[in-house]
């Protein structure tokens, strides 16, 4: 019985039982496919036969006589998880009260005063639907995100309130509540099992209204003359912001590890100024500066003239971690965790042909750099945004530099930059600039100030009132480094289960695949290796020492200390080397700097353990 006990526990939370759920179709059909395509579902094939003849259906280690000899067993731990498991999850969640959203039978219960709750109170001079059904904003919904506020979600035009389901998700309620407050469609496209009958029927008699469009859309345009914030795109709501004006946001470690690719709706926001509103109609590129034949490009002119590629490639923010560095001393900056990072299909053309178009050529002695400036401007001193690469990087056919218009096999959101940005593969975030405006030969580099002053790491004991920034050239290739996105901070262990499953990621500047990803459960007085799950689409084979644009997921498991051993808590450790064995400092205080960048420390979690 333990042991199928922790078989259900790790088939209901574990995103990697479905490796392929959010692959896109091969790269030769994204330019005629218009969403990520659905792939294999192994829960499915445990609960059910009826997808034994899918054609799309991956292998799995497990033989097809255990599962068909289990299924039955399984099924009623798979499909309502117990009571005090969902409690539990529930408690460590930010202003949940387990206790608030009464017991549950089964997973096929009927909503019982959740909808009839809600929906009068709500309705009170509210316009409604053609079937009479209440009209709420997206601000409205994101107010109902835990169960003391009734947990409201979103798919297509419905509006749910799923307060009363929550302890019945099959796949526990710190999962389902990611969504709380904002579309469940981004996690959808994770775990692909939900898109079947069987859950639609569940779903609509939760539904309590429908989802404005175009009068949200009116009054934000209104408001934005007001204020050069006001305009911004709406995100999802699971995005952890760090600041509001403007948006950084980053995403929840259980979801970078639960798929190669990253969704678009919850990959990590870095703005630093308003998001532009640009006209991709009206839109112009501008190519200039030494060596180079002035040149304007519209959108459908790159698409229509330059060969289309595709990178499978990581962004990464240079702050990606810094919340670690202030726990050693404060430092400047937005507060990231580990979520500061994704991975996506960028579709798009190379930097390198529209270069050639304007005459450039790598041996122009007048030129060492290419700049990019971006739309986004600031509303107080008209400064943009900009960066710049070395001209060897922007030229060369191996760095596989994009001028990207495609995101995830989709057009560019105005979050990421459309309708056009720089994606530099293997190069911290702050060169790729979004919302792209002009491209520059320069005999230097970008004079902008996220150039000159910030981006840069110094000795620790540098400071502000000392700091030289000419002193220190912009980072560029940024060096390797890895976390743990699985289990959560504040996740309680329990010593009976007799171990514990670890997911995350490991990542390396400059093209450089990861080799191995070590992992400890005793904060690396012993180490074990994890098992580095399989490249994204696109991707080169681990390890590879040039390419290697995208991170490396892993996963491992490892014993806790036995009940009775007097251990009250558990250190859970990670490093990573890379093709070049680079390898990870042990502690964040010798690489402390003042703008707390470039953190790629042990990274460690610590959590209760409970006999």
């Amino acid at each position: 019985m333990p042991q199928l006990q922790r078989l259900t526990r790790r088939l209901r939370q574990g995103p990697w039982a479905l490796p392929a759920a959010l692959q896109l179709q091969t790269l030769s059909n994204l330019e005629s496919t218009s969403h990520v395509g659905a792939n294999n579902n192994v829960e499915r094939a445990l609960a059910t036969k009826a997808t034994a003849t899918s054609s799309s259906r991956e292998s799995w280690s497990v033989p097809a006589s255990v599962i068909a000899a289990g299924a039955a067993l399984l099924g009623s731990a798979l499909l309502v998880p117990g009571h005090a498991a969902a409690k539990k999850e529930l408690a460590i969640l930010p202003g949940s009260k387990a206790a608030s959203s009464p017991a549950a039978g089964a997973a096929s219960a009927k909503p019982t005063g959740a909808s009839a709750a809600a929906e009068p109170a709500a309705a009170k001079g509210q316009a409604k639907d053609d079937k009479g059904r209440p009209i709420y904003t997206r601000e409205e919904v994101a107010k109902h995100k835990t169960p003391k506020d009734r947990v409201w979600v979103t798919y297509k035009e419905g509006v749910y309130d799923i307060t009363e389901f929550i302890e019945m998700h099959p796949g526990g309620a710190a999962k389902i509540m990611l969504a709380a407050g904002g579309s469940v469609e981004p996690f959808w496209g994770l775990y692909q099992q939900h898109k079947k009958a069987e859950v639609f029927a569940i779903l609509e008699p939760y539904r309590i209204g429908t989802l404005e469009g175009g009068a949200a859309a009116a009054a934000a345009a209104s408001a934005a003359l007001k204020d050069p914030y006001a305009g911004d795109p709406p995100r999802h709501p699971v995005l952890i912001p760090r600041t509001q004006k403007p948006f950084n946001g980053e995403t929840p470690g259980s979801l970078l590890a639960a798929s190669p690719l990253t969704p678009t709706d919850v990959f990590f926001v870095r703005n630093h100024l308003p998001v532009p509103h640009v006209d991709a109609e009206a839109y112009r590129l501008q190519v200039t500066g030494e060596g180079a034949r002035s040149l304007e490009l519209s959108l459908a002119d790159l698409q229509s003239r330059f060969r289309k590629h595709h990178v499978t490639a990581t962004i990464q923010c240079s702050g990606n971690r810094r919340n670690e560095m202030s726990r050693v001393k404060p430092v400047k900056g937005l507060e990231w965790d580990q979520g500061a990072i994704g991975t996506a299909v960028w579709g798009g053309v190379r930097l390198r042909d529209v270069l050639k178009a304007a005459g450039l050529s790598e041996d122009d002695p007048s030129v060492a750099h290419i700049h990019f400036e971006g739309l986004d401007k600031d509303p107080a001193t008209g400064d943009v945004y900009g960066a710049s690469i070395p001209l060897s990087r922007a030229l060369s056919a191996e760095y596989d530099v994009l001028l990207a218009y495609e995101m995830n096999g989709q057009p560019l959101n105005a979050d990421h930059g459309a309708p056009l940005r720089v994606v530099v593969p293997g190069v911290t975030g702050a060169r790729s600039v979004k919302w792209l405006g002009r491209i520059v030969a320069s005999p230097s580099e970008s004079a902008s100030h996220w150039q000159q002053k910030d981006y840069k790491a110094f000795c620790p004991s540098v400071d502000w009132d000392t700091v030289d920034w000419g002193s220190a050239p912009a980072i560029q290739e940024p060096p390797v480094t890895s976390a743990i996105c699985e289990p959560a901070p504040g996740t309680v262990l329990s010593a009976a289960d007799g171990e514990v499953t670890l997911r995350g990621y490991a990542w390396s500047g400059g093209g450089r695949g990861i080799v191995r990803v070590d992992v400890s459960a005793d904060g690396g007085k012993t180490w074990a290796p994890a098992r580095l799950l399989p490249p994204p689409p696109g991707a080169p084979a681990q390890g590879s020492y040039t390419g290697a644009w995208a991170w490396s997921l892993w996963e491992a498991t490892l014993p806790l200390p036995a009940a009775g051993s007097g251990a009250t808590s558990v250190e859970l450790v990670v490093k990573a080397v890379d093709a070049s064995y680079n390898n990870q400092p042990d502690s964040v205080a010798g690489i402390w700097n003042l703008r707390g960048v470039v953190n790629n420390a042990w990274h460690r979690v610590t959590l209760p353990l409970e006999p």
